[in-house]
């Protein structure tokens, strides 16, 4: 039987590979810390939105995860993400290191660490390969990401009763 903690985190990555964003928010603590170099840092229901947002765009995907572990209130998994980045129409396979702080059975802190530079030169093609590396760069993908979450959630929230 899998400790608690690698059992929750292997809840969120299978429903994950399910595109179920609702089961992946409910492994989350109401005031989640998250954290990734394209989103950079969400909190709370901005974490859960971002998983609603690209799994209701999500196209050609699939994904794979392994090496979870955990040790106390802390866990890591590796994962890997197949999709078509759905501004492009590009394949990216972005390989995805996770760290997870829990509390109350709960994920309270996951941060997704990646290679950007290498995430654009996929998604983007010539322009994230001679550019995706430099801070300019890697800051116009995180904004253009927070802005497209924002615009989402408006719409979310006005769609909502």
């Amino acid at each position: 039987m899998a400790p608690p903690n690698n059992a929750l985190i292997e809840e969120f990555y299978t429903a994950f590979q399910r595109l179920d964003a609702e089961a992946m928010a409910a492994c989350y603590a109401p005031d989640i810390l998250f954290q990734d170099p394209a989103f950079g840092v969400l909190r709370g229901r901005e974490a859960g939105d971002m998983w609603r947002m690209l799994l209701g765009r999500a196209a050609d995907f699939s994904l794979c995860f392994d090496s979870i572990k955990s040790i106390g209130q802390v866990a890591s998994a590796r994962a890997v993400a197949r999709y078509t980045y759905s501004a492009t129409g590009r394949l990216v396979v972005n390989e995805i290191h996770a760290r997870f702080a829990i509390r109350d059975g709960l994920i309270a802190e996951h941060t997704d660490v990646f290679d950007l530079w290498r995430w654009s030169r996929q998604a983007l093609g010539p322009s994230g390969w001679l550019l995706g590396w430099t801070p300019q760069m890697q800051h116009a993908i995180q904004s253009r990401a927070r802005r497209t979450l924002n615009d989402y959630r408006l719409k979310y929230r006005k769609a909502a009763p």
